[in-house]
Order: structure tokens, then sequence, then C-alpha cells
């Protein structure tokens, strides 16, 4: 949970400062991303891959893992906002390397012990914590051989955005959103078998294109938004629109996926010259970020407050999370489309709108305590 309230809190302020036009867009760019999004990946995958693998509860040693990253993060944030002398943005690269060696390690060793063969989930945690140490290697580079610091910071960027996150994320919306809407998918543990070697790869290829010859990663690029539109029409045909877009938690993270499609179009045609950076990734943490962590939110916030046996105020606490959960996902889509148009304000003003909406369903569902019994 405390990890999850500051993640909130780094993006929050992440998009007051950018709305504002204050501080580095590195240093903004990393306080959303190295302070609120991997801490919330590391605590994700201490939860599920107990899950996933039918061994126990993680160490304490383990679930404080998170904790320590945000402390890197904003270390990392400070250096480069000129806080700090720069070569602490080095060292906090150095201990998230460190900390994802050392969850790479336990993931791995949980499905080796498991009795049988451990979900096919655990792979894409662990392929992404395998991309998020190559990134991490790639700012180490730039110390090494500064003459290349473009296209190694390019190859950071896209190892992060598409490895860590993608992987992270597609490894588990397969059975996320279907437990978001209560039911169960037959085809989630075939689809995470056959597409984890073909994400990972295309990932490898897109990023590696993006930092060194362009053309390489449109073939990246184009593997993964067919992966993509493959899993929504595997969503269709197993629940059909209706409950998809009904279910405020799944339709986020049908959002996201949505977003994921828009964001690698765009993203090709940044490569191509033929729009900036920056709206491009506006348009990432705007309409795949953004729902993507606030569908996950809504489903798993609730089970986070009250682990164990399904309870009145866990459900209450959902109702209140999914609440407004298709507008928020619109906006979201909504400011990516705008951003990508090099619209700014529309796209701050859809993307406000949507934190707001989200932020109002969190404060009602902190409300609900036991006293709801």
């Amino acid at each position: 949970m405390s990890t999850a309230a500051l993640t909130l809190l780094a993006l929050l302020a992440a998009a007051l400062l950018a709305l504002a036009g204050a501080g580095t867009p590195a240093a903004v760019a990393h306080l959303a991303f190295a302070v609120g999004i991997v801490p919330l990946i590391l605590a994700a995958m201490t939860h599920f891959v107990p899950v996933l693998t039918r061994t126990g509860d993680p160490s304490a040693a383990i679930r404080r893992l998170p904790f320590f990253a945000q402390f890197a993060g904003l270390t990392a944030v400070l250096g480069l906002q000129g806080w700090l002398p720069y070569y602490i943005v080095y060292a906090a690269a150095a201990v998230d390397f460190v900390l994802a060696a050392i969850l790479l390690r336990w993931i791995v060793r949980r499905a080796s012990a498991t009795l049988g063969k451990p979900h096919p989930g655990w792979r894409w945690y662990a392929g992404a914590l395998a991309l998020l140490m190559l990134a991490l290697l790639a700012i180490l580079a730039t110390a090494v051989l500064p003459a290349e610091w473009a296209a190694w910071r390019r190859l950071h960027l896209h190892l992060n955005t598409l490895g860590l996150v993608g992987l992270a994320a597609f490894g588990t919306l397969p059975v996320l959103l279907p437990t978001a809407l209560g039911q169960a998918d037959p085809e989630a543990t075939g689809w995470l078998k056959r597409r984890f070697w073909s994400m990972f790869l295309a990932v490898v290829l897109l990023a590696t294109g993006a930092a060194f010859y362009w053309p390489v990663s449109v073939a990246g690029a184009a593997i993964l938004l067919v992966l993509a539109l493959g899993l929504v029409a595997q969503w269709l045909r197993r629940f059909g629109p209706r409950p998809l877009l009904a279910d405020g938690a799944a339709c986020a993270l049908l959002a996201a996926v949505t977003g994921w499609s828009l964001c690698l179009l765009a993203g090709t045609l940044h490569a191509a010259g033929l729009i900036p950076a920056r709206p491009t990734l506006s348009a990432w943490a705007a309409a795949f970020l953004l729902p993507l962590v606030t569908g996950a939110l809504s489903q798993l916030l609730p089970v986070w407050r009250w682990p164990g046996a399904r309870t009145p105020e866990r459900d209450a606490m959902r109702r209140q999370l999914v609440a407004g959960g298709s507008w928020r996902a619109l906006a979201f889509v909504a400011a990516g489309v705008a951003f990508i148009a090099d619209q700014g304000t529309p796209g701050a003003a859809f993307l406000l709108a949507g934190m707001v909406i989200f932020a109002s369903s969190l404060l009602r569902a902190m409300r609900i305590s036991r006293s709801t019994r």
C-alpha cells in the first residue's frame, strides 16, 4: 500500500510539474518512472510471483526492494535536477541494477521450486527485469562511452518503456483483465506461453533499432502491434465488447492496450522523422501508462489493503475505484491522441481530467473502513 501511495504521489507531482513547465524534463520523467512506476512494478512482481509459482509469501527483505528502488529513483531525480552531483545518477542506476538482479534471482528460484510447472507469467516478469538491467547498463555505458550518449539514451528509454513496463504489463494483462471481470480465460495461459519470446525479441529489435538504425525498429514495432491487437481480439471473442467497456477496471486495461498500439504507430512516425519525440513520449504516458496503472490499482488496491478472503469492505473499495473508470480511460486515450497530434493544451486538459476522476475515486475508496462490515 505504501509503495502504491508513493507511486500515485510521484505520478501526480510529475504531471503537475510537467504542466507547469517546472523542473528539467529528465528529472520530471524520472520522478514518474524511477520513483513511481519501477517500484510499483517490483511490488506487483512480489505479489504475483508467489501466486504464479504456488510458493509462500516473499520474505521481508524481498518486500522491501520496491522501497529501496524508490529511494534510488529519488536520488537520481535530484541528480538530474542538478541538486546533487550528476554522478549520483550513475550510482542510482547501479543500485537499481543490483535490486533488479536480486529480484530476478528470487523469481527464478521460486519458479524452479514450484511443484509441477509454474504459470508462464513468471517468464514475463523475469524478461522485464532482464530488459531493465540492460537499460540500466546503457546509462552506465554513457559514462564510459560518452560519444555515443544519444544512442545509449535512446536504448535506455525504449528498454524501459517497452521492455520493463511492456513485458510486465503484457505478462499480467491476460490474467488481470479476466479477473477484473470475474471470469476465466482458458486461452490466457496459452497466449503467455506462445507470445513471450516474440514480444521479448521484438522489444530488443525495436530498442536497438531506435538507438542505432531506425528502420530495424519498424519491424519490432510491427510485431508488437500484431501481438497487442491479437490479445484484444482474444478478449473480444471471449467476453464481448459490452462487459469490457462496462467495468471500470477492465475498460482501463483495454484502453492501455489501445494506447500502446497508438504509441507504436506514433513511434514509427517519429523514427521516420515525421513527428518529434516529446509528443510521442507524452502520449505513451497518457494513453498507455496511466490507464494501465489506474486500471491495475482499481483491481489490486482492495486486495493489497485487505489480503486474504474476500470481504464486503474490499468489494466496496473496488466499487469506488472503478466508478468513472470508463470516462477516465476515454480521457487518457484522448490525451494521448492530442499529444500525438502535437496539441499540448487539449492533451493536458484531458490528462488532468482523467487524473481528477481517479483521484476522486481513490479518496472515496480510502475512506472505507472495517465499519462497512
